[in-house]
């Protein structure tokens, strides 16, 4: 039996007084914030802990207050602002990479959809709000992120920032195909673009198990979309100076910071509610504790599994390097895409033959079919590109040579082309070869010495 999309019930959202709208408003916010105070400290620990040396213990106890320390360092700090830039766009950039980041919060559920809570007196859901289409309201604020960091680069009158929010507009468009399509099965599954619902539709099995592979697809995702390490291209100090932010200073630089860890919260909890169960407890404790998924306890679970997976942000920031630009943009392009695309076509027909009340065991048996013959055109499709690769460089040394200039600007060789040898201006007047410890190494020195003095 098919599920009818955007059929469920959103009936007890939309009913709450004003003054309870702003306290879910405000809580949001404020989640928010601490979680991301707790995660600079938390990183800096964390990553010291792994490079085996002191971590921040100056501010606070145990230097918990250092990221507190920091933002008012950085908002007492002289703001500049260079002299080409263009003023306007120069300081809404920062607040357009800001505001997005806090709007995906919105449609999280922290809790049941139904009324398990009562705040001051009034019994309401541990949501601010949520749609039927609350996942592509997800996909559009986290679009819109982006343009900040691009109008950062623009505005800023340099070249290297330029190409910073140049890169993050290209790692944008190739993460959020492959982001969308993990979405699609997730979608898929549950019948519904709804938040509430698709943590209501993991209540015998979570979707890290049905859907392991979108799952790792999101998880890669995730890490681009929020320029961490080691997909940080548009921040590369190693060649880009500091990247889109270079020229930026005092508040509006902590604004791209905040946004930053914002949306490394939001992804996270994003990917809690589609594939680990959202505000449910684990597998262990909901057997044998039928009071965990209600009440207030729900919202302990969501944080733990929110901080689960801003613990593996700063685990990859600690251990793996940052790649180059052309390994990024393949993993984007040629792995996650095509992969993404083929294991949505996978879980689609899978579900259709379910509904067609096909046995499990046929559907098995189909799938992998599939698979082989996917493996099998792919291994045909690399045979015949490398016997083509091999004839191009068994060619001709007319074919092999060429000139990188011929068009008026340089291009790169193609397969089984070489450039020719880069012709060297011989020395204007011959040298002597000085030998340590040979015969003419005291005159040398002794001239030295003469010169010097």
């Amino acid at each position: 039996m098919n599920t009818p999309l955007a059929a469920e019930d959103l009936s007890m959202f939309g009913t709450d007084p004003w003054w309870l709208v702003v306290v879910k408003a405000v809580f949001c916010f404020a989640f928010l914030m601490v979680t991301v105070l707790f995660s600079i400290v938390w990183e800096r620990k964390v990553v010291a802990w792994m490079q085996l040396r002191v971590g921040p213990n100056r501010h606070g106890p145990w230097g918990l207050l250092q990221s507190l320390a920091d933002g008012v360092k950085l908002m007492l700090k002289e703001d500049v602002i260079v002299k080409r830039a263009d003023k306007a766009v120069y300081v809404l950039a920062p607040i357009v990479a800001a505001i997005p980041a806090f709007m995906a919060i919105a449609v999280i559920p922290f809790g049941p959809a139904g009324n398990e809570v009562s705040i001051f007196g009034q019994r309401t859901t541990m949501q601010l709000t949520d749609l039927p289409i609350a996942m592509l309201y997800i996909l559009a604020v986290a679009s819109v992120g982006i343009y900040g960091i691009v109008l950062a680069g623009w505005s800023s009158g340099s070249t290297y920032p330029l190409l910073g929010g140049l890169r993050s507009c290209a790692q944008m468009i190739s993460y959020e195909i492959a982001m969308g399509a993990a979405f699609a099965s997730v979608f898929l599954y549950s019948g519904s673009m709804s938040t509430s619902a698709i943590v209501e539709a993991q209540h015998d099995r979570w979707f890290i198990v049905l859907l392991p592979v979108s799952f790792l697809i999101y998880i890669v995702t995730m890490v681009g979309e929020t320029n961490r390490a080691p997909f940080d291209m548009p921040e590369s100090e190693g060649d880009l100076v500091g990247g889109f932010n270079t020229e930026y200073s005092s508040i509006k630089f902590a604004l791209f910071m905040l946004a930053e860890y914002v949306n490394m919260v939001t992804v996270s909890a994003v990917s809690v509610t589609l594939f680990l169960g959202g505000w449910r407890a684990p597998y262990p404790i909901s057997t044998f504790w039928e009071g965990a998924n209600h009440g207030w306890w729900p919202m302990l679970w969501f944080v733990l599994k929110v901080q689960l997976l801003l613990f593996f942000f700063i685990w990859l920031r600690g251990t793996l390097p940052r790649v180059r630009y052309d390994q990024l943009m393949k993993l984007g392009w040629k792995v996650l895409i095509p992969v993404s695309v083929v294991w949505l076509m996978l879980v689609a027909t899978v579900r259709a033959l379910r509904n067609e009340n096909i046995a499990f065991t046929n559907i098995v048996l189909y799938v992998a079919g599939a698979v082989l013959v996917v493996l099998l055109l792919s291994f045909l499709a690399d045979l015949f590109r490398d016997r083509k690769a091999k004839d191009g460089a068994a060619g001709p040394a007319a074919e092999r040579d060429f000139d990188p200039m011929a068009g008026g600007f340089p291009v790169p060789p193609k397969p089984g082309q070489t450039l020719p040898p880069v012709p060297r201006r011989g020395p204007r007047r011959p040298r002597d070869l000085v030998v340590s410890g040979g015969p003419d190494t005291a005159t040398e020195s002794d001239e030295r010495g003469t010169d010097r003095v």
